[in-house]
C-alpha cells in the first residue's frame, strides 16, 4: 500500500518537474565526495517519473567514471554493462512487454560485476530515518545488496529520491540493508 502512495504522487509530476529536479539531483549528487573519488559507479537509468538519471550518468561518464548499468535478467536478478553514453542504450521489454527499460547494449559483464563497484546508486521509493530504502518491491536490488555483503565489497550506497521521499519510517524485512545516503533535489541525507 505505501508502495502505491508513493508512486501515486510520482505520477502526478510534470515532464517540467522532473526535468528540474533532475538537474538538481544531478548537482548535488556530483558533489558527494563518494563520487569525487569514484573510478566505478554502479547507477541505473531511470524510467517514468523516478528522478532523473541521465544527467548524472552523463557527467560521471565525463569526469572518466567507468558506470556500470543493470541488465534485468528472466528472475529479476541484475547482470551489468557499461554506459557508454545515451547512444548505447537500447529498449528492452520485459515482463510479457509490460514494462521497457533502457539498457547497455552492449558486452554483459556478469551479475558480480557491480562487486567492483566504489559507489551503488540504487533506485527507490522512499527512505526512513535509520536509511532503509523502499524499493518497488521487484527484489532486484536486495540480490545485488546480498551478493555485495557475500563478496565482502563494501562500496557506498546512495539512493535518489524525491524530497518527499525521505520519511520516518519504511517498513523493513531482516534481510535489508541499510543505505549511507540520500540525494534529493534540495540535498543530502547520511545514515549509519
Amino acid at each position: 500500500m505505501l508502495r502505491g502512495e508513493f508512486l501515486l504522487v510520482r505520477r502526478g509530476l510534470t515532464p517540467d518537474d522532473v526535468r528540474k529536479s533532475t538537474d538538481a539531483l544531478a548537482g548535488r549528487a556530483l558533489d558527494l565526495p563518494e563520487l569525487a573519488h569514484a573510478r566505478t559507479v554502479a547507477a541505473y537509468v531511470s524510467m517514468g517519473s523516478e528522478p532523473g538519471t541521465l544527467a548524472l550518468l552523463d557527467a560521471l561518464r565525463a569526469r572518466g567514471v567507468r558506470v556500470l548499468l543493470p541488465v534485468l535478467l528472466p528472475d529479476n536478478d541484475l547482470d551489468w554493462g557499461a554506459y557508454e553514453g545515451a547512444e548505447s542504450l537500447a529498449r528492452v521489454r520485459h515482463g510479457g512487454g509490460r514494462m521497457a527499460l533502457l539498457e547497455p547494449a552492449g558486452e554483459r559483464l556478469g551479475p558480480g560485476a557491480v562487486t567492483t563497484a566504489d559507489v551503488v546508486l540504487l533506485p527507490g521509493l522512499a527512505v526512513d530515518a535509520r536509511g532503509m530504502r523502499l524499493g518497488r518491491g521487484g527484489g532486484s536490488y536486495d540480490r545485488v545488496l546480498a551478493r555485495l555483503e557475500r563478496a565482502g565489497a563494501d562500496p557506498a550506497l546512495v539512493v535518489l529520491l524525491y524530497d518527499a521521499e525521505v520519511v520516518d519510517r519504511v517498513p523493513a524485512e531482516p534481510h535489508d540493508l541499510p543505505v549511507h545516503a540520500a540525494v534529493t533535489p534540495s540535498g543530502v541525507r547520511r545514515f549509519r
